[in-house]
């Protein structure tokens, strides 16, 4: 695997971000960007072969001549040692979301959600993932979470949260085979039930299908195919669910609001988070 990284201010990193989030298909399997230091950002791609870190190397530096990108290597062993050097853990409201590292030192009361470190996106680290949690725990203190749909499922983490907070099932789906392997790992350690992940590609799959409507949908994915998914997703959605987007750097929720309430969704509130923002909707009653 390689890793791209580019730094510089936050317009062209956010201008280089949005050229890797758009182009069809993209040369970069994930693509993140975050404040780095204060006025300093930092854009990180990951790709499976040298060729396509060039091409995204090219796309970067087209895009945003201000940035140099550089890349490197990463060996396999990085997973485990990321995982051994222990993640703290991460409080989300009512949650926790935890390594077993750490699982016995975890604040008490707190509803834990054991996730190692892996190859696998979603430890809670990430401020999409952490912003879908505190959607999901104000969204329970008015109705619980039902039959949960979990599009880009990644770690599985939202959907256990789900689970543990008492969704009747959940249906994840991933276009990574490993992450497919990975939540139905995570689910077992968790000690929940009733998820069932696919290796599929967007939500038109008959096995999403049949387990609907939802009561709850979490996209944590990109603003490109969010916006694809809008009327697919207000389909898949029970009267008055509850619907939560993220993978949105901030100057892409507007377009991401505009599609969905386009499709009907009521806009609900918009939760920010290490320059990320997480979208919550209301499917009308």
């Amino acid at each position: 695997m390689y890793q791209i990284t580019a730094k510089g201010p936050r317009g062209p990193v956010e201008t280089a971000w949005d050229a890797l989030a758009w182009v069809d298909p993209s040369p970069a399997g994930a693509v993140d960007a975050k404040e780095d230091a204060r006025g300093a950002w930092r854009l990180d791609a990951f790709c499976e072969t040298m060729e396509e870190a060039e091409e995204c190397v090219a796309i970067i530096e087209e895009a945003a001549p201000e940035l140099t990108a550089r890349i490197e290597e990463i060996v396999e062993r990085d997973w485990v040692t990321l995982s051994l050097e222990g993640l703290p853990p991460v409080n989300a409201g009512p949650f926790v979301v935890v390594g077993s590292h750490a699982l016995k030192a975890s604040s008490p009361g707190k509803i834990s959600v054991l996730i190692e470190a892996g190859p696998a996106f979603g430890t809670g680290h990430h401020g999409t993932t952490l912003g879908c949690l505190l959607a999901l725990a104000e969204a329970r203190r008015h109705r619980k979470p039902g039959r949960v749909l979990d599009l880009g499922t990644g770690s599985g983490v939202l959907a256990i949260a789900a689970l543990k907070v008492g969704a009747e099932m959940a249906v994840g789906t991933d276009i990574d085979r490993d992450s497919v392997f990975v939540a139905r790992d995570n689910a077992r350690k968790n000690h929940v039930s009733r998820f069932f992940v696919h290796h599929v590609r967007g939500a038109n799959n008959p096995a999403i299908r049949q387990a609907g409507p939802y009561d709850t949908v979490f996209a944590n994915i990109l603003m490109k195919p969010l916006i694809g998914l809008a009327g697919e997703i207000e389909r898949l959605s029970a009267p008055g669910a509850v619907i939560i987007l993220s993978g949105l750097l901030h100057h892409q929720a507007e377009p991401v609001r505009a599609a969905f309430e386009g499709h009907g969704m009521l806009f609900q509130k918009r939760i920010k988070r290490d320059g990320w923002s997480s979208l919550v909707f209301r499917k009308k009653d």
